[in-house]
C-alpha cells in the first residue's frame, strides 16, 4: 500500500486482511501530511467537531458528494482535508420480497485497489483520534443494477488533484465512475453479521 499510493506509512495500521470492515473499525488511509504522503489508520464514521462524544450524533460513515460543499459537518473538510481510502472492494446490499438482505461484492475488474475519494477530521481535545468519511455519488448504470448510490471510485491519475497536491478542481472529479471500472458478484449472506470473517466471505455464490 505505501508503495502504490507514494506513502509514509504509519506502525500502527490496521491487521489485514479484513474481509469484513464495519463502521468505527480503522481503515487504512491516505492523507497530504507536512512531508508528503502519509498512509495512516483512521476511525470508519466521519466526527464533526462539536460532537461531545462518538454517539452525539448520527454516525456519519458517508457523505454526499453532491451536497457535501454545504453541510456544516463536511464543508470544512472537502476543502482542506480529503484523502483516499483503500480497499479490495465494498458490499451492497438488495432485498428479497420477503424482506432478506443478500449482498453483492463489488471490485476492480483489473484486480488493482480500490482508492475512494474520502474527507477526515480530527476529533477530540485529548487523545486526539482521526475519522473519515467516504464520498457517494449516485450509482453508474453498471452498479445501478444493485443500489442507486455507489462510493466516489478514483482513478490514480486522480490521486494527486484529490489530495491537494495539483492545485483545486477536486470537484471535477465528483462524478460516478465508469461502468467498465468495477464488477460484482453475489456472496454470503454470512457477511451480514460483524462477527463474520474469512476469505470466504468474497467468494461467489448462485445468484
Amino acid at each position: 500500500m505505501a508503495q502504490l499510493f507514494a506513502a509514509s506509512p504509519a506502525n500502527d495500521l490496521p491487521d489485514v486482511p479484513n474481509y469484513n470492515v464495519c463502521p468505527t473499525n480503522k481503515l487504512h488511509v491516505v492523507r497530504q501530511g507536512e512531508t508528503g504522503r502519509q498512509l495512516v489508520p483512521m476511525r470508519w464514521g466521519f466526527l464533526p467537531h462539536w460532537y461531545k462524544a462518538e454517539n452525539s450524533g448520527p454516525l456519519l460513515i458517508n457523505a454526499r458528494a453532491e451536497t457535501i460543499a454545504e453541510k456544516p459537518a463536511f464543508r470544512a473538510a472537502c476543502r482542506e482535508r480529503r484523502c483516499l481510502i483503500a480497499a479490495t472492494g465494498f458490499y451492497e446490499w438488495t432485498k428479497t420480497p420477503d424482506g432478506a438482505r443478500l449482498p453483492w461484492y463489488f471490485h476492480r475488474r483489473d484486480g488493482a485497489p480500490i482508492a475512494f475519494g474520502g474527507i477526515w477530521q480530527d476529533w477530540g481535545k485529548e487523545d486526539a483520534q482521526s475519522t473519515c468519511a467516504i464520498l457517494t455519488t449516485a450509482a453508474n448504470a453498471h452498479v445501478s443494477k444493485v443500489h442507486h448510490r455507489m462510493p466516489l471510485v478514483l482513478e490514480p491519475k486522480d490521486w494527486a488533484l484529490w489530495l491537494g497536491e495539483e492545485g483545486k478542481g477536486a470537484a471535477t472529479l465528483l462524478a460516478p465512475g465508469d461502468d467498465e471500472v468495477l464488477e460484482y458478484f453475489r456472496v454470503d449472506p454470512a457477511v451480514n453479521s460483524n462477527r463474520a470473517s474469512g476469505a470466504e466471505l468474497i467468494e461467489p455464490i448462485e445468484d
